[in-house]
């Protein structure tokens, strides 16, 4: 079974064109699932398996008090595998096909305000590398709504300040262009003509953003810099990269940007997942009426 483990992972990464840290989050969840064949069922080859067992799986999660949410994902995990094993002739069926996913409580994404979301921005002082860094980050960001790993994967090639774009890589490999904002496009000049140079001067890569080392900047690198603006802008809220990115989506529907539009710039495949931003739009109009509206609610003070 490991070594059809190594196989899977291998069209995982190669046909698939799933990212990094997918292919490791599917890693570690076959692994765990083949511990348990092995260790409660005496299973070490893949014939073996029948739907019940993975059933038996599920319910030692559910057990476990797993959320819903991270049973789903190893659940996804699990059926790949063994439509992998089918369709490479492993098996004779497909023992998971049928197996239904646990219902995911669906949870809104936190937002912030457009206030806030420049307040972050302007808590950047100085004109020193770093700072032309953090500006050209957090403008391109929000600016252009990226996934934090397209951010970061980019290269200086990527990004064409003349014709107002960026070239991303996103999920599952797909190239899509995406404009940039006059603001975005002044932090990045700024950033690569004063900054970037400066700071690789020890190195030789082409990634856009660095660390004070020269090298490619790190996802928690980010985090770090992120979090810190943010309490330096006093915002308490929970706030990753990711929020400035689901705050990006919101603000541009609620300015009254079509859906497809949105899907197209946040590179969504399925509209479905561009939706969910409907739901944060209708929320805050519903806050804001609360908050405006002086028959809105109860007057505590009369």
């Amino acid at each position: 079974m490991k070594y059809l483990l190594n196989d899977y992972i291998y069209y995982l990464k190669r046909e698939k064109g799933l990212s990094e840290n997918t292919i490791t989050a599917y890693l570690r969840d076959l692994e765990q699932y083949r511990i348990f064949l092995e260790k409660y069922h005496d299973i070490t080859n893949v014939t073996k398996i029948e739907k019940k067992h993975v059933e038996a799986y599920l319910k030692t999660l559910k057990r476990q008090q797993l959320s819903s949410k991270s049973s789903s994902r190893k659940l996804t995990a699990i059926k790949g595998f063994h439509q992998f094993l089918y369709i490479e002739k492993e098996t004779t069926d497909n023992i998971a096909s049928d197996i239904e996913s646990p219902k995911i409580e669906k949870s809104l994404p936190h937002v912030l305000s457009v206030d806030e979301v420049i307040s972050i921005i302007e808590a950047v002082k100085g004109d020193d590398p770093l700072s032309l860094r953090n500006q050209a980050l957090l403008e391109l960001i929000y600016g252009s709504g990226l996934r934090v790993t397209e951010l970061l994967d980019l290269k200086t090639q990527d990004i064409h300040l003349t014709a107002g774009h960026v070239r991303v890589i996103g999920k599952g490999n797909k190239e899509r262009e995406v404009p940039l904002g006059e603001l975005s496009v002044v932090a990045l000049r700024l950033y690569l003509t004063k900054s970037r140079n400066q700071l690789t001067i020890n190195s030789n890569h082409d990634y856009l953003f660095v660390n004070q080392s020269g090298m490619r900047l790190s996802r928690q690198g980010f985090f770090k810099i992120l979090k810190k603006l943010a309490l330096e802008a006093g915002i308490d809220k929970d706030v990753s990269p990711h929020t400035l990115r689901h705050s990006f989506a919101t603000h541009l529907l609620e300015a009254g940007v079509d859906l497809r539009t949105l899907q197209a710039l946040l590179g969504h495949e399925d509209i479905q997942t561009t939706q969910i931003y409907t739901h944060i739009s209708q929320k805050h109009l519903r806050d804001v009426y609360l908050e405006s509206h002086p028959r809105a609610k109860e007057n505590k003070d009369v």
